[in-house]
């Protein structure tokens, strides 16, 4: 047998094999990425005095709103109805947890989820109140429930020189202005006198 032929009829076929292959595509030229200039970084902003300040109540804070505001005149079938202002026998009329305003007049009966709800909306609006008032001024989460606390039963947060002393950084002296805001309708009463003390001592654990 002649094996001279056989190798040259398989040379001829592996040649006949490659020329009909697929080709392989060519390789995608690699992507070098540009340097990033230094000053094209952008570097995230610092956080202002402002973010590390109280915007919320603290337990502490709505625990001396309950304990002085109450959730009085539960009636026999275990709702609330609305009762007078203790200073002024009359308005404003009060309801649940020391809520007042629009819609709360003699004869106003409210569940116990109803009083919870209105106390929940009520706490985040005083505070942003009194986040508002102080801006940037240092403050502490027991300063700060304080001040919502006094806020909620007076609504002066905005006007009071407690607020104005407080900014100015006279801790002592902000403590002494709680004391001077226990009346009512002319009266001095001894609720408000021990609301504000149980005020400026949670005030003063700043």
């Amino acid at each position: 047998m002649d094996y001279s032929l056989d190798f040259f009829e398989a040379l001829r076929r592996m040649k006949a094999r490659r020329e009909t292959a697929p080709k392989a595509e060519p390789a995608a030229p690699a992507i070098v990425a540009e340097p990033v200039p230094a000053s094209a970084v952008t570097e995230p902003a610092p956080a202002s005095a402002h973010d590390d300040q109280p915007y919320r109540m603290g337990p502490a804070g709505t625990a001396l709103i309950k304990t002085f505001e109450g959730c009085a005149k539960r009636r026999s079938d275990g709702r609330f109805e609305a009762y007078p202002d203790p200073g002024t026998g009359g308005a404003p009329w009060t309801i649940g947890w020391g809520a007042t305003g629009a819609g709360i007049l003699p004869g106003t009966i409210w569940t116990q989820e109803e009083c919870d709800a209105r106390l929940d909306r009520d706490l985040e609006r005083f505070a942003r109140d009194v986040a508002r008032a102080l801006g940037k001024a240092p403050t502490s989460q027991a300063q700060f429930d304080a001040l919502v606390s006094f806020h909620y039963n007076t609504g002066a947060i905005a006007k009071a020189t407690l607020t104005r002393l407080h900014k100015a950084g006279r801790f002592a002296e902000a403590e002494a202005e709680f004391h001077k805001w226990v009346h009512a309708g002319g009266k001095r009463l001894n609720g408000l006198v021990r609301r504000r003390a149980a005020e400026a001592a949670l005030y003063r654990r700043g």
